[in-house]
Parts: structure tokens; sequence; C-alpha cells
């Protein structure tokens, strides 16, 4: 087990924002494109009720959170401690595997300027890099 606060569940591939995309974007994206199966499609309604119901949308509490020129790059982490939300994510992951959509698990203690945070997950913004990677 890793020192890691945070868990964050993204694509390999960055996406138009410039950033790399969640698993629930990258499982949105393959629904709004009608690829999911019946089953797969049952699951995501059903999983994402489930998270809509027990999960707080940073987005509802702060319209702002997001905003890409007051906080470029925000990307949502699970906090570590949050078992039973990251424990839904593998059903999430079985489906973007079956659909060869790339998706990794990366941990971090210090991830970002966080800009939201609950009981279960923050938002952050990245830490400003220097041309060699460095963090600024």
């Amino acid at each position: 087990m890793s020192d890691a606060l945070y868990v964050r569940f993204q694509g390999t591939a960055r996406s138009p924002r410039g950033h790399f995309p969640g698993v629930f974007a990258l499982a949105n994206g393959l629904a709004r494109a009608g690829r999911l199966s019946d089953e797969e499609h049952r699951f995501w309604r059903a999983g994402n009720d489930w998270f809509d119901a027990n999960f707080a949308n940073p987005s509802e509490i702060d319209p702002s959170v997001y905003d890409p020129e007051l906080n470029p790059g925000a990307v949502a982490w699970f906090k570590t401690s949050a078992l039973e939300l990251i424990a839904r994510v593998d059903g999430y992951l079985k489906i973007l595997a079956l659909h060869d959509v790339a998706c990794e698990r990366i941990e971090s203690s210090n991830p970002g300027k966080i800009i939201y945070e609950d009981p279960h997950q923050v938002v952050v913004t990245p830490w400003a890099r220097d041309g060699a990677g460095q963090v600024e």
C-alpha cells in the first residue's frame, strides 16, 4: 500500500482540453456514442445513478470548479479513504477494457492545488511544471 492520499482513474491520451479524461468521462463518451451493449448500458446507467445519488458532483456545488479559464486543467481525485466509491469503479474499468479504451490508475499525495473538497474527493488544478517537467 502506498502513502498516497488520492487516487485517480484516467485515460492515457489527452483530451482536446489538454487533460487526461477521467474514468466517468471515458465511459460516458462510449455511452453517448452508442457503443455499449445492452448489458453494459444497464451497468453504466445504474452506476451513474448510484454515484449521482451517493456522491457530490463538484460542478453542482460550485459551477466554476471546472471552468477552464478560472481553473485550467481541473480534475477530480478520489480520496484513498473512499473505499466503497473506488471499488465501484471496477465495472467501469472492465467496460473500458472491453472497448480498448486505455485507462490507468494513478496515485498521489499532492496532485495539485485543491479547489474543491468533500469527504470523498478533491478537485485540483495541477501544479505548474517547467520545460524539464519539474514542479515550479
